[in-house]
């Protein structure tokens, strides 16, 4: 297996932990307040450097609330300097005219903010906080009158499923680039939800669901946490007759479902990194080792990265090099991060071929 077969092409930065919500599916269970152990402005700085050793990947300056972080527009800076590609996800609320123009300034590419429902009461209902909605909505007239590009992020339960095509309408009214969909993964206080998941029949009408918005919506349509979406789009374009090219899906063909160690990691506002921000097992601490020594050495990261060590269907299934399962889910579930996906349907249609398994 080549260490250089897997560069990092997102890098998820939870640059602070405070934040003025106390969103119920919060991964973090971030909250007003500080948290010890921040990383400082020079550590942070330190660690950008040492990702450019490694590769030059989208770096998403997230929380907690990052425009909590004082040094956000410093960091920001840093990055361009450095050649590589900051955007910023935010809940919008804290936004103001003057802010957006820095953040335009410095180099931020894209804004991400979070609506989890088209309305105030089904979005500050889910957030947990009166005024969220209104805030959100400001925030993205900022962004509009600045003329600095934004998506919407949705994360779906069963709590607000019925929300989400409201709620894809209202991002193409705002005028976003972008939808992108986050299937719940039951960590922090997230948890308190896990009887609010989805169902997986549930999960793969939504999905089916959201393929079929390819064609009538001209914004940028992603799904993360919800791998099974990558093998759905496979399916459904053999049965409409369409070869997956990038020329025909964009990046949806040449991307994975579930990039966690293989092309994507997240980095804790303490130092200590994770294959995503949802699969709370420690692969190294940036205070003791550099960022290269823990993307190639990390024998967590190296495991996910050797699909024949997948469990289950998820090892059996010919998806697997597109979907490869969520190895949060499967780790919140069974307590083992290689284990199959405990919310997929599927059933693999053939065994696993030792092409198939190898890295």
């Amino acid at each position: 297996m080549e260490k250089n077969n897997f560069i990092p092409k997102l890098i998820a930065w939870e640059l602070t932990r405070t934040c003025n919500l106390d969103c119920i599916h919060c991964r973090a269970s971030a909250s007003r307040g500080t948290f010890e152990g921040e990383l400082t402005r020079k550590e942070v700085f330190r660690i950008l450097e040492e990702i450019t050793e490694v590769a030059k990947p989208v770096i998403i300056l997230t929380g907690g609330e990052p425009l909590l972080r004082e040094d956000l527009l410093d960091i920001a800076k840093r990055a361009v300097e450095l050649g590589l590609k900051p955007v910023l996800a935010t809940n919008g609320t804290l936004l103001t005219k003057e802010l957006a123009l820095e953040l335009k300034r410095v180099g931020i590419a894209r804004v991400s903010i979070s609506i989890d429902g088209a309305s105030a009461k089904a979005h500050d209902d889910f957030r947990k906080m009166p005024g969220a909605f209104e805030g959100a909505i400001r925030g993205i007239q900022i962004l509009k009158e600045v003329g600095l590009p934004f998506q919407i992020n949705t994360t779906i339960t069963a709590i607000n499923a019925e929300e989400l095509p409201k709620v894809h309408n209202l991002a193409k009214e705002l005028g976003a680039v972008a939808h992108h969909i986050f299937l719940l993964v039951p960590v922090g206080r997230g948890k308190e939800l896990s009887k609010e998941s989805l169902s997986p029949e549930r999960y793969e009408e939504l999905l089916h669901w959201f393929y079929e918005q390819r064609d009538k919506s001209h914004l940028h349509l992603k799904a993360t946490c919800a791998p099974h979406y990558y093998r759905i789009l496979r399916e459904r374009a053999k049965a409409e007759g369409k070869e997956v090219t990038f020329e025909t899906f964009g990046l949806d063909a040449v991307t994975r479902g579930c990039l966690a160690g293989v092309g994507f990691c997240f980095i804790g506002y303490n130092g200590i990194v994770q294959t995503c921000g949802y699969l709370e097992v420690p692969c190294g601490d940036l205070r003791k080792n550099t960022f290269k020594e823990i993307w190639e050495n990390s024998e967590v990261f190296n495991k996910l990265r050797n699909f024949k060590l997948y469990k289950g269907k998820c090892g059996n299934c010919e998806y697997i090099r597109v979907c490869g399962g969520c190895r949060a889910r499967a780790f919140e579930a069974t307590g083992d991060y290689l284990e199959e996906e405990p919310l997929c349907t599927y059933q693999p249609k053939k065994e696993k071929l030792l092409s198939q398994r190898a890295v």
